[in-house]
């Protein structure tokens, strides 16, 4: 897709992440706008995924033969049903039942409602990067030349079992995977900076063994589309690779931008028509 195309698609999937938080009055919408711009470039643009003959996506839960993607900070959900909604793996008006009682799209994703497209539930932080390392050791194994990719949070990065991983991957030359690091600089207590101070990550993980990017800016398509380019081009060369990726919590609805206070709190009806009038309606709402 052009990245014209991948800005209108981004900019209904805000819509529906507001409309989704705002529907059900729980969720995470700060963290959820902030990624909204990684997700539907790796979804319509970049991963490699099975699909039928009128391109609808066939899932298959062993994820064999097609590239594969993991959110480890699964509180974001809204961001991902909605690029997964949108991409055709469930029909979108499920997006409605956000959080309500027997829905699939639970607020944070779990396995057991069998929503295509989730493979491990999450949202308990620090496992992604152990899960998707052990993935992309069996498609290494099976001879599977396609990629595993890992979104985490900033926040999630004071979790050790995410540095019990960060030490596998280069030990065992897990080159097929590709690692992302929200840097929004913002936790649900407050800035990171002051929670606590993850420092210099890009240095932590280059002397960790990692192939280290900077995007820096993170809700840009076009840099988007271009860093994910250069970092599937550093793959495979013996180093697992790490993409620390700069966005804006909040982004695209003004008054929720870079604060923490947005992390996890729902708009109210004010606020909803406010946000939505920010954002264009691109694909036809829910």
């Amino acid at each position: 897709m052009e990245i014209e195309q991948l800005e209108r698609i981004a900019s209904q999937v805000r819509r529906d992440i507001v409309r989704m938080v705002h529907g059900c009055q729980s969720g995470h919408p700060g963290g959820s706008l902030g990624c909204t711009d990684l997700l539907v470039a790796l979804y319509f643009h970049q991963m490699e995924l099975k699909e039928s003959d009128d391109s609808q996506p066939i899932f298959d839960m062993s994820g064999a033969g097609e590239d594969v993607f993991f959110l480890s900070n699964g509180h974001i959900s809204p961001v991902w049903y909605s690029v997964l909604g949108r991409r055709g793996y469930f029909p979108v008006p499920e997006m409605a039942t956000f959080r309500k009682l027997n829905s699939r799209l639970q607020g944070h994703p779990t396995t057991h409602e069998d929503l295509p497209g989730v493979r491990i539930a999450s949202g308990s932080l620090g496992q992604g990067l152990s899960v998707a390392l052990g993935v992309a050791m069996a498609k290494k194994l099976d001879g599977d030349d396609h990629f595993v990719y890992c979104l985490m949070g900033d926040g999630e990065q004071q979790e050790g079992q995410v540095w019990e991983a960060a030490t596998f991957a280069p030990h065992h030359q897990v080159d097929n995977l590709i690692a992302f690091i929200d840097l929004n600089g913002q936790q649900i207590d407050g800035p990171t900076v002051k929670v606590m101070n993850n420092r210099d990550l890009g240095a932590k993980y280059e002397a960790f063994g990692w192939e280290v990017l900077h995007i820096t800016h993170g809700n840009d398509m076009a840099a988007i589309v271009k860093g994910l380019q250069e970092a599937k081009g550093k793959a495979g060369h013996g180093k697992p690779v790490m993409v620390l990726l700069e966005t804006g919590m909040g982004y695209g609805v003004d008054f929720m931008m870079g604060s923490h206070k947005w992390h996890g709190v729902a708009p109210n009806d004010e606020q909803l028509a406010a946000a939505l009038g920010q954002l264009e309606e691109t694909m036809g709402d829910y």
